[in-house]
């Protein structure tokens, strides 16, 4: 009796969180509500002096995994500084549950709380669920499970006391060797960027959060991050209005509520030198609010990034920032420092009085928005299993069936006998895959077979021999890092073995990485059949086991252009 009391509980409290996410997905959309007079919002900045109501533009950073003596810092600028809001990173749910609860009852007006949460929560805590990457959310050809992906990612913040995602990510990646955005992208097609850009932050604009397009007006074709030094982006302003703000125009008519602003020098847009766009009234004020007629909260990128702060140090990019046009400074290296400076400067009559209202009644009205004119307390009770709904979990599973793309082959070459011998090789790893425990459930007479990313070539001569024996060969090629870059960081003689065994007529090979990394491995266009996962998840390497044993379709198509064998939207069925 006792468990089913339990059961029962936890139905009803996860049936109300229901009907509180699905109230939110009620109300009208934060854009619109801008255009309507707010008393709350009128209120709260009445009573708040010129040094609070600059803090309102201030986000800092917060951490649940740097330590108690890290957290009372945090709590300390708060109830000094009265910070518009914070953005949090690493650490852990329960964790950032309870440090949210005590961090708001330090807030005169409640904080705003963000996450950079492209992919959802697990892209900074541990304990909960990681979506697809945006690469392999742009190979599925379905756009409304990506609405449904927004929907779920809403419902977990909101879970979690989060208002803002920094998300989508919708620059176009059209520089196969960009170390920063990459696979972050949804592709090097900007229709293809806007339409899934849009179809994610509708699901989680609908789910009652605030979104942010980033990075204003396009990190897709750098070769520098942003995060060490200046990114410099040469092309004519033809170019940037035609490609690279494309999804971002799409984006404001469809009405998202933040644009992310990226700490690039565009000189074709301002010729000051070293400038980033960041820092850039033209660019924020004169392009963004005035020309491309956006309404919405503006975000500077993190203020701390050597890409801002390289060429303003000592709080002046601050200062140039909030002239330039953002309503919310982020990150700045010393927040407390850098009201001073914008105080100074507003007594210098750095931008007008209108102006200043505006920016900071966006923050206010975001806030309302966001249900916060009413204090919230987040509940620890069943927050992990909420956290982990199935029906999560059985999304992930649906995205990277989806996103499976047979970019070699059909489903006659795909056909294997599963009683012919076969090996199943999985490449890049220490030990036995997902990959291989699910390929071994439809082949009863296989042998596994496992190659480190540095086997040397006389263990490689060893394996070739015995695949000789096999009549059929099953290949999983796997990127093991954190984040799957552009080539894979295999030895000379791995690439060779990929290139030997793409050779034979009786192989599948499959490959559960960046999907340029096939550029970088010669010879495996070859192969009869070649099936692209994009990232090295158990979901993805389940979703190509059921399209080899033919129990799924595969229905992806390339997001990026490979090399001239596998242009974007390539994909057979």
């Amino acid at each position: 009796m006792p468990i089913l009391k339990n059961r029962y509980c936890f139905t009803i409290i996860f049936a109300l969180n229901f009907i509180a996410f699905n109230a939110l997905a009620q109300k009208g959309s934060y854009i619109e509500s801008l255009k309507t007079k707010n008393r709350w919002v009128d209120s709260v900045y009445d009573k708040l002096s010129r040094r609070q109501r600059i803090a309102q533009l201030l986000f800092v950073r917060a951490h649940t995994n740097k330590g108690r003596a890290y957290e009372d810092s945090v709590a300390q600028v708060i109830k000094d500084q009265q910070v518009g809001g914070l953005v949090f990173f690493q650490g852990g749910p329960v964790r950032q549950a309870a440090l949210t609860n005590r961090y708001q009852k330090l807030a005169n007006v409640p904080l705003l709380i963000s996450m950079d949460g492209e992919w959802g929560l697990g892209m900074r805590l541990d304990s909960t669920i990681s979506f697809p990457y945006q690469m392999t959310l742009g190979a599925i050809q379905d756009n409304n499970l990506i609405y449904k992906m927004g929907q779920q990612v809403a419902y977990d913040f909101k879970r979690l006391g989060i208002q803002i995602n920094f998300g989508p990510d919708m620059d176009v990646n059209n520089n196969p060797n960009n170390p920063v955005i990459n696979y972050r992208s949804f592709g090097d097609n900007m229709y293809n960027v806007a339409k899934k850009g849009i179809a994610y932050f509708k699901g989680m604009q609908d789910g009652g959060l605030l979104t942010t397009a980033k990075h204003f007006p396009g990190h897709g074709d750098t070769n520098v991050d942003s995060h060490f030094d200046l990114p410099l982006l040469p092309y004519s302003r033809a170019r940037l209005d035609s490609l690279e703000e494309y999804p971002f125009r799409e984006a404001i008519n469809a009405g998202i509520s933040g644009v992310m602003v990226a700490h690039m020098n565009i000189p074709a847009m301002d010729s000051t030198k070293h400038l980033p766009s960041t820092l850039s009234r033209p660019i924020i004020t004169g392009v963004l609010k005035d020309s491309l007629r956006f309404k919405g909260l503006v975000v500077s990128d993190a203020m701390e990034m050597k890409g801002v702060t390289k060429y303003f140090p000592n709080g002046d990019a601050d200062v140039r920032a909030f002239i330039a046009g953002n309503d919310i400074i982020e990150l700045s290296e010393n927040s407390d420092r850098a009201i001073k400076l914008i105080r100074r400067a507003m007594r210098h009559n750095a931008i007008s009085d209108a102006e200043f209202e505006i920016k900071v009644k966006k923050v206010l009205a975001a806030k309302y928005w966001a249900g916060l004119n009413r204090r919230q307390t987040i509940s620890p009770v069943n927050l992990s299993a909420d956290l982990n709904r199935q029906s999560s979990k059985d999304l992930v599973q649906q995205l990277s069936d989806a996103s499976v793309t047979l970019i070699k082959g059909n489903s006659t070459t795909l056909k294997l006998n599963p009683f012919l011998k076969t090996a199943i090789v999985s490449i890049g790893v220490d030990g036995p895959t997902v990959f291989q425990q699910e390929m071994a459930k439809s082949f009863p007479t296989c042998r596994v077979f496992t190659v480190a990313k540095n086997t040397p070539a006389i263990e490689l001569k060893n394996i070739l021999t015995w695949l000789k024996r096999y009549d059929q060969i099953i290949v999983g090629i796997h990127d093991t890092r954190l984040r799957p870059q552009s080539k894979l960081d295999y030895g000379t003689d791995v690439k060779l073995l990929i290139a030997d065994l793409a050779s034979r007529k009786n192989t599948v090979m499959s490959v559960f990485a960046n999907a340029y990394t096939i550029a970088g491995l010669p010879g495996i266009e070859k192969s009869n059949n070649l099936i692209v996962c994009y990232q090295m998840t158990p979901e993805l390497q389940k979703s190509a086991a059921k399209v080899i044993a033919g129990t799924l379709k595969p229905t992806g198509k390339l997001p990026v252009s490979i090399n001239v064998f596998f242009p974007t939207g390539t994909g057979m069925q």
